[in-house]
């Protein structure tokens, strides 16, 4: 592979890791922010209990999350120095706003919510997670308004060899920044959706005694799931409005369409392969909806059979599939991720710079040698977070440690014979 396919594969093997963590986190926030209202109106017992098992995984997620990203910025500044240089001013503003904003916001207080719970008021520790689930949400829009600059370049002027921001609004306001935000969302609501569903579904077939407990979780989770998978695809829909020419023209498979194409880049920047690669534009796409429509017939057929008892907690072939299903969302993302950014190759800005010339000074050695570090670290971070999450979500919420004081489990619920 030459040196600039190496780092692309680098940056795709770091950003696509860090991503399995947003999504999770996204989804995982917004659901122990409503378990906690629930919680909090009612005075439910179980759904504190709730909030706090589901609050411990999502905080063990939240940690490798920001390990990741921190690690992923190094690797940014290191390849793609050729970018920053020339565009930096303008990306950079909506990163900047992102974590001064956004990830400062939502760590200060997710830090007084951690720490408060035993000592605030009911109502004012509510606000905290709802803070921090909001905050997380205007983190995510941030780094899509980068991304959306990258795909469809809005609200900048040339300034010499190098880009300058001149109107930020109209940089926020890109839909392509805009419609992707809310497909990324949607697609965490159903990752969170189903993680919680699975987990849940794996208690009720081993027969723990969190009968209750579980089962209100699965009906949760998948009555998340199933709307989020209809909000997901609208979303994604829309985004082929406002798709690169040539991705349009290379995911429809149509040689005279892809002619075109080449003709009118070529037309614009001179001689070259203007075309970004088919295979993995279209295997990535039709991966991505291929997986979309079994979690919709997963969560289409699973909301009905919520509705009887028996069946949630004596269904054991449900119960198995639902556990299979946890790793789909994720896997799903990633496909959708990989055909957002391959689909607009060979530009790093889209008509602006190329991904060559975006790329660091860099021998062949040295990117070789920084791709099986980042590899290194990042295989050891995605199992650590994978092995802690199983290990906390096995144990169950007799064994949560969030608040300081273990919760007292519930009475066992008497368990059916059938």
């Amino acid at each position: 592979m030459e040196t600039v396919d190496l780092a692309r594969l680098q940056f795709a093997l770091t950003a696509g890791a860090h991503f399995l963590f947003v999504a999770l986190t996204l989804g995982l926030a917004t659901l122990v922010a409503l378990l906690q209202t629930r919680a909090t109106l009612t005075r439910s017992p179980v759904h504190l209990r709730m909030t706090r098992f589901w609050g411990q995984l999502y905080l063990i997620n939240y940690a490798m999350g920001i390990v990741t990203g921190l690690v992923m910025e190094f690797q940014l500044g290191l390849a793609w120095s050729g970018l920053t240089e020339y565009a930096g001013n303008v990306f950079g503003s909506a990163l900047a706003v992102e974590t001064l904003v956004a990830f400062f916001v939502e760590s200060t207080f997710l830090g007084l919510w951690i720490f408060g719970w035993n000592r605030l008021n009911r109502w004012a520790h509510l606000a905290l997670i709802w803070v921090v689930t909001l905050t997380a949400y205007a983190s995510a829009f941030w780094i899509m308004v980068a991304n959306g600059f990258l795909q469809h370049p809005a609200g900048h002027v040339p300034d010499g060899a190098a880009l300058r921001l001149a109107d930020l609004g109209a940089m926020a306001g890109n839909p392509a920044a805009q419609l992707a935000f809310w497909h990324v969302m949607g697609g965490a609501m159903l990752t969170g959706g189903f993680f919680m569903a699975g987990v849940s579904a794996y208690h009720l077939r081993r027969r723990t005694p969190e009968q209750d407990f579980f089962r209100k979780s699965l009906r949760l989770g998948l009555g998340l799931a199933l709307p989020a998978a209809m909000f997901t695809v609208t979303f994604g829909g829309l985004q082929f409005q406002t798709m690169q020419p040539s991705k349009v023209a290379v995911w429809s498979g149509r040689t005279e369409l892809m002619a075109e194409a080449q003709t009118a880049m070529t037309a614009l920047h001179g001689p070259g392969d203007w075309l970004p690669p088919v295979a993995g534009v279209r295997v990535a796409g039709v991966l991505m909806m291929v997986l979309w429509v079994v979690m919709i017939m997963v969560a289409g057929t699973g909301v009905p059979l919520m509705a009887f008892r028996p069946v949630v907690r004596a269904f054991r072939p449900w119960h198995w599939l639902l556990t299979l299903m946890i790793p789909v969302p994720f896997v799903t993302m990633l496909a959708g991720w990989v055909f957002r950014e391959m689909g607009r190759q060979p530009w790093a800005v889209y008509g602006l710079l190329t991904t060559a010339e975006a790329m660091s000074p860099v021998t062949p050695a040295q990117i070789r040698v920084s791709l099986a570090a980042f590899v290194t670290v990042f295989a050891v971070l995605v199992a650590v977070n994978y092995w802690l999450l199983a290990r906390h979500a096995r144990r169950g919420p007799g064994a949560v440690a969030l608040g300081g004081t273990p919760v007292e489990a519930a009475p066992a619920a008497p368990v059916p014979a059938f």
